[in-house]
């Protein structure tokens, strides 16, 4: 199984045409408006310019225009409503592990590079926390177009497990604890990760972070972890420490602890009233979430 490297991921741009991150509505907290809106007189950005009619602000006429064209024609400006969408991206050492088409830790950072390239897209700003272990998180501040994208990417790629390792315990929260005083009102906030490590503090700083704007889980699944270990002996563990375990044998244990994380994640999901979207190790990034995201709505 390849990595991703960093001409796929940016040919995901194309791949994002199309596709939004449309806000289900303000559930918990007292919401801006999240995208650029005209208006007369002066603003942030210039949109347009147009005939000049009466009751428009004389400081906003273009002059050039109007000498040019022999009437009056004044600025439009668009007043910056953009939406912070934050990415959370647990990439602990035991993704490194997958049983099809991809590692789980591959199918994150393909789903991460695919959301933040539609958010950009969208309109939007795109800041990130990216967590390779505990106490070891990347902060990149929202900014909007290729320039919140592209940084996104590269530390994606350079964080990536590259070999088996130990999950790291506490990663997924200490990840969340630094992803909440960031988180403005009005923002978005897409957290991936396959949950191992959620427990209730995970439950709690992530209602935290659904009380400032839109929430969304999209969990990291293989199916092995599903159905278990067929009938058989195999070799099992990390490099320093496997050993020969009987698929049988471990069975019950193996689908319980499933049935733990599947729960978990369950709960997590109702507390913080996020929407829980499940990406496959069978299913290609972006097969799964055009499926999972509405098409984008242009103006005629």
């Amino acid at each position: 199984m390849t990595l991703p490297e960093l001409d796929e991921l940016v040919a995901m741009r194309a791949a994002a045409q199309g596709l939004a991150l449309r806000r289900r509505g303000p559930a918990r907290a007292s919401l801006q408006g999240t995208h650029a809106s005209a208006h007369r007189g002066r603003g942030l950005e210039f949109q347009e310019v147009r005939p000049y009619v009466p009751g428009d602000d004389p400081r906003t006429i273009d002059w050039r225009v109007t000498a040019r064209r022999g009437r009056p024609h004044t600025k439009l400006f668009r007043e910056e409503r953009e939406r912070a969408v934050w990415l959370l991206a647990d990439l602990h050492p035991a993704l490194y592990f997958g049983t099809r088409r991809q590692l789980k830790s591959a199918l994150l950072v393909r789903a991460a590079a695919l959301l933040a390239w539609i958010a950009a897209l969208g309109g939007d700003r795109v800041g990130a926390v990216v967590a390779a272990s505990a106490n070891d998180s990347r902060i990149l501040a929202p900014r909007a177009r290729e320039t919140g994208v592209l940084p996104l990417l590269a530390t994606l790629l350079e964080l990536q497990p590259r070999s088996p390792g130990r999950p790291a315990t506490g990663g997924l929260n200490d990840a969340l604890h630094t992803l909440v005083p960031l988180v403005q009102p009005g923002s978005m906030m897409l957290l991936l990760s396959d949950f191992a490590g959620s427990d209730e503090t995970t439950e709690t700083l992530c209602s935290q972070l659904a009380a400032h704007g839109d929430c969304r889980l999209f969990w990291i699944t293989d199916p092995l972890e599903e159905q278990s270990l067929p009938d058989g002996r195999f070799r099992a563990g990390f490099p320093d420490r496997a050993r020969l375990i009987e698929g049988a044998d471990v069975r019950e244990q193996w689908l319980e602890s499933w049935r733990a994380r599947a729960g978990r994640v369950d709960e997590l999901a109702r507390r913080s009233l996020a929407p829980v979207a499940r990406l496959d190790t069978r299913d290609a990034a972006d097969e799964t979430l055009r499926r999972l995201l509405p098409q984008r709505r242009f103006a005629a």
